[in-house]
Parts: structure tokens; sequence; C-alpha cells
């Protein structure tokens, strides 16, 4: 894809994506009350195969968030009795992420809000509209992940 001097199309699309996920956050919190990240621990944990918990650094890399935001989000949700953080019966120095029988109940009681939160949100996209977006964000992930930009994290 061409830039041209002020970014063109690609400042569009990476402008658009930095609103779309504000977006999702604000209405993620007001329509059901937890935050983006919470539900994305949540879906996380709930998966099949972690009945018994993931590592903190397996969870914090699945969801590419930072050690700190992922700490701040496990405390609040620890408060709430949704998760508990457990020695790893492999590693002793080691703790997994379990989400907790309140917190398997609770996800259980979203998922008729986060039915109908994906059906609104996509109500003007078709199957295949749906299919396309998805395959071109894995695309623009995959990318992202390899940028490796000469002058590192600070251009000044």
């Amino acid at each position: 894809m061409i830039v041209n001097e002020s970014g063109g199309i690609p400042n569009r699309l990476f402008f658009r994506l930095f609103q779309t996920g504000n977006i999702l956050q604000r209405q993620v919190q007001n329509e059901m009350g937890i935050s983006a990240v919470q539900w994305a621990v949540l879906g996380a944990l709930s998966r099949e195969g972690y009945n018994e918990g993931t590592s903190f650094n397996q969870l914090k890399n699945y969801l590419h968030v930072s050690r700190q935001s992922l700490d701040g989000v496990l405390k609040r949700m620890e408060r709430d009795y949704h998760v508990v953080r457990v020695p790893d019966p492999q590693d002793r120095r080691a703790r997994l992420v379990v989400l907790t029988d309140s917190g398997r109940e609770f996800w259980e009681q979203l998922q008729g809000a986060i039915a109908d939160f994906y059906q609104q949100a996509l109500q003007g996209f078709s199957f295949d509209d749906g299919v396309s977006l998805l395959h071109l964000l894995k695309k623009l992930q995959h990318d992202m992940t390899n940028i490796s930009l000469p002058f590192g994290r600070n251009p000044d």
C-alpha cells in the first residue's frame, strides 16, 4: 500500500482502528458493566481445555496486553471473585490464573448480552463481510507483530 505525505489511507485506517477500539471499550463498559479486557479475560479462561487455568504470561501474550494492565484487571476480578491465582503444580514459583465457579457463572449470565452486542454491532455486515474482516484483521495482526523500525522505541 502506498503512503503519501499526509499518511492517506494507512493513516485513516489506523485512526479508525483506534476509534473502533475506544468505542468497543466504552460500549462494553456501558452495556455490560465490565471492561473490554475483563470480557476478554473471561472469554480466554472459559475456553475449552483451560479449566485448570493458564499462566499469567500465556494470558498476557494471548490477549496482547501489558503486564501492568493485566495485573490491574486481574486484581479487580479477584476482588469480584471471578478469578483466582493459584500455584502452578508444575512449577511452584509460578501461578496460574483460574476462572472461579462464580466467574464461570458470571460468564454464562453474560452470554445473552454478548450475543445481542454482536448482533447489533454486526447488523450491517453480511456473513461474507464478517469472514473477510476477520481474515484481514488476522493479516494485519500478523504484519504488525513483525514491525521493526530502525530507530527503535523512541524517535527523538
